[in-house]
C-alpha cells in the first residue's frame, strides 16, 4: 500500500536548519522551515541513515516550468495530491519533468528513433546521483537557497508538535523489509525552489537500495 497522504507544501522558506551531527560527526537531516497560511511547517530531508543505508542526492537545474503548471498554479499551503501523472505529482521514474535530458542537437530526436529517446531517458534517469556523506548532499541543496521566491516540498505530512513534512525522497522501488509496504508510484519527494527569476531548480534523494525499475504498484520488477 502506498504513504497514507501525499502532497505538496507550498510557501516561502523562512530558514533553513542542520541537524546536529551524532558523535561521529555526521549529519541526518536537513530542516527547512516553511511559512504557509496554517502556520509555519518543519520539513525533515534525509541525507544520511543511522542504519548505514547509503544516500544518493541529485540536483536538477533549468526545470521545465511549462511542465510544472499544475503546481505552481496552487496557492501557497499544503495540497493532497492525486497519486497520478496529471496532479503534479512527482515520480522518479515516470515524470518527464525530473527525466528531461539536456537540449541541444545531440538530443533532437524523431518518431523514427523512438526507441533510441526512450533509452536515452533511462540512462539519464540512472545518472547524475552522488552518493551523499551527509555534509556533501546538505552542501548541494542549501546552494538551492541563495534565491528563493517560492518553495516546493513534496512529501508525506506528520505532525510531532506542530506541522511538518517528511518522505521528501523517493517511495518506491525498496527491498522487502520494513519500508516497502508504503512504495507506490507518483508518490515521490523533493525540494523545488522557485527563483525571483521565474526558474525551477530542484532537489531529490532516494536510498541507495531502491531501484528505479519498478512496476504499476512502486515495487521492485524481477
Amino acid at each position: 500500500m502506498p504513504l497514507p497522504a501525499y502532497g505538496v507544501l507550498i510557501g516561502t522558506l523562512n530558514r533553513y536548519e542542520r541537524e546536529a551531527p551524532d558523535n561521529f560527526g555526521h549529519y541526518f537531516h536537513g530542516f527547512l522551515y516553511v511559512d504557509a497560511p496554517a502556520g509555519q511547517y518543519k520539513c525533515a530531508v534525509d541525507v544520511a541513515t543511522p542504519a548505514g543505508i547509503n544516500v544518493e542526492h541529485r540536483e536538477l537545474h533549468g526545470m521545465d516550468t511549462g511542465l510544472f503548471t499544475p503546481i505552481s498554479s496552487l496557492s501557497n499551503g499544503w495540497h493532497l495530491l492525486a497519486r497520478n501523472s496529471t496532479s503534479g505529482a512527482l515520480d522518479y521514474v515516470r515524470s518527464p519533468i525530473l527525466n528531461k535530458p539536456p537540449q541541444g542537437c545531440l538530443f533532437i530526436v524523431y518518431n523514427a528513433i523512438l526507441q533510441l529517446l526512450n533509452n536515452i531517458f533511462k540512462k539519464w534517469q540512472d545518472s547524475g546521483w552522488t552518493k551523499s556523506n551527509g555534509e556533501n548532499a546538505l552542501n548541494a541543496m542549501e546552494s538551492l537557497f541563495s534565491d528563493v521566491a517560492r518553495i516546493y516540498v513534496f512529501g508525506a505530512p506528520f505532525t510531532d508538535g506542530g506541522l511538518g513534512v517528511h518522505d521528501i525522497h523517493m517511495n518506491q522501488g525498496d527491498p522487502p523489509g520494513r519500508f516497502q509496504h508504503l512504495d507506490g508510484i507518483w508518490q515521490d519527494g523533493a525540494v523545488i525552489v522557485q527563483t525571483a527569476g521565474g526558474s525551477l531548480n530542484g532537489f531529490l534523494t532516494k536510498f541507495e537500495t531502491q531501484t528505479f525499475h519498478t512496476g504499476n504498484d512502486g515495487l521492485p520488477l524481477p
